[in-house]
């Protein structure tokens, strides 16, 4: 019976087609296949009960890079280095400001369409400091082994944070911290592990394979107003809230306005939120259950999706309509 199962898996991932590439077939929690987009937004698919060993050197978070972008030097970072002080006072960062952390996904990198995009949006409206990780060597690999390496990783990004706001004097009530599919989990971590607790955090479609009961989720525990944003929602992200607030826009799932496919989906997410940051112009009507949010017939309370302002404040479920082409 046994042999029975593994053949059957394998002979699924041969015919790979066999499996709809919408994810018209995926079950959050259930199904073992699901369609993931790569980093070049390509699908590839995936099997949820892979077997893989462990990898210590990349669950520990130590391949971890800051880089860092300001007005100053808006397009070549300057790495900062935890526990070498001198990378940081040498730098461009400035305490006075405030500073957001961008946090991309699986295969992904910090070179990642995610990063350029937030970070040019950031940089065009206010004067701060934005920092890109880059967990590109945890990241990579299987979708599976990426998915255990999200704690340590996290955990990594936690303390650097710690030993960043110890050293310049900084105030956890300057830090916005978003992160995109598994880099929102990440940034999930981060604001638990951090000895002080973020202002804000955003969760950009957060991941959904593995994650509906996983306990290192992003959960309205990981920073003072956490705020998720689901775009593709019971397949490459969570459709479940994640945090105080949840916009479901166009219904929170696939095809998104403008969309062919999952891929598509999935990355509206950061551009619809890089879009609030220069209009912050989307507005959600608060909903009374997730079938009224996936239905996009909310008619309650207003408030507004996206943008970054530090002191922003929300619970609840939040649907809204957008356009299907930038800046939507």
């Amino acid at each position: 019976m046994r042999f029975l199962v593994i053949l059957l898996g394998t002979a699924a991932l041969c015919a790979g087609n066999a499996v709809p590439k919408d994810n018209s077939h995926y079950i959050e929690g259930e199904s073992r296949y699901v369609w993931l987009s790569q980093d070049d937004d390509s699908l590839v698919l995936v099997d949820l009960h892979e077997r893989i060993e462990t990898r210590t050197i990349d669950r520990n978070g130590a391949n971890n890079q800051y880089w860092l972008y300001t007005r100053e030097n808006p397009t070549n970072h300057q790495l900062l280095i935890k526990g070498n002080s001198n990378s940081v006072f040498s730098s461009n960062f400035r305490t006075n400001k405030p500073t957001s952390v961008i946090v991309h996904g699986w295969t992904n990198s910090g070179h990642h369409a995610l990063n350029t995009v937030v970070r040019d949006a950031l940089l065009a409206t206010q004067d701060c400091n934005v920092i890109v990780l880059d967990w590109s060597e945890a990241a990579a690999g299987s979708y599976v082994g990426a998915v255990r390496n999200v704690p340590g990783v996290g955990q990594s990004l936690g303390e650097f944070l710690t030993w960043l706001v110890g050293i310049t004097g900084g105030s956890w009530d300057d830090l916005h911290l978003i992160g995109f599919s598994l880099g929102a989990h990440v940034v999930g971590g981060a604001g638990r592990a951090a000895a002080g607790s973020p202002a804000r955090v955003t969760g950009l479609d957060p991941a959904g394979p593995l994650w509906l009961t996983n306990s290192n989720k992003l959960t309205i525990s990981s920073g003072q107003y956490v705020e998720g944003i689901h775009t593709d929602g019971g397949r490459q992200g969570i459709f479940a809230p994640v945090g105080h607030s949840d916009f479901y826009p166009n219904g929170g799932r696939n095809l998104q306005p403008g969309c062919d496919g999952s891929s598509c989906s999935h990355a509206r997410a950061y551009q619809f939120f890089a879009s609030s940051i220069y209009t912050n112009r989307f507005i959600g009507r608060q909903c009374t259950s997730l079938s009224q949010a996936q239905n996009n017939e909310c008619t309650g309370s207003t408030l507004h999706m996206g943008n970054t302002i530090l002191t922003k404040q929300g619970s609840g479920l939040y649907g809204l309509s957008t356009g299907s082409s930038w800046p939507f």
